[in-house]
């Protein structure tokens, strides 16, 4: 089992957290779409010969994101990290993979 964190704008939260479940992550047991979220902000800057869905190159740009959390079947983590970034707005989107232990 692995733990996938994702950091999305607010304007895509819902289409990126929708491709993840479709794809099979947030499963627990008989339950399914299970993610927890929270509400931050992150920055970047773009470098130059980047194509940023927000901001300009050379510019910090300070975003409202949201950080989601959800379990992932080991035979399931590269498609859904596949599905993340297809569904995700920014260019190179952030995001965290943790292998989980089992007791």
């Amino acid at each position: 089992m692995y733990k996938l964190a994702l950091f999305v704008p607010a304007s895509h939260v819902e289409v990126v957290k929708a491709a993840v479940f479709a794809a099979g992550g947030g499963r627990i047991g008989d339950y399914e779409h299970c993610a927890w979220q929270t509400l931050g902000q992150g920055q970047f800057r773009p470098m130059d010969g980047s194509q940023p869905f927000l901001g300009q190159a050379g510019q910090v740009e300070v975003v409202d994101e949201w950080k989601v959390e959800l379990v992932v079947a080991d035979e399931l983590i590269a498609q859904v990290v596949a599905a993340l970034k297809q569904s995700h707005p920014y260019e190179t989107p952030a995001y965290e993979v943790w292998r989980l232990a089992e007791f």
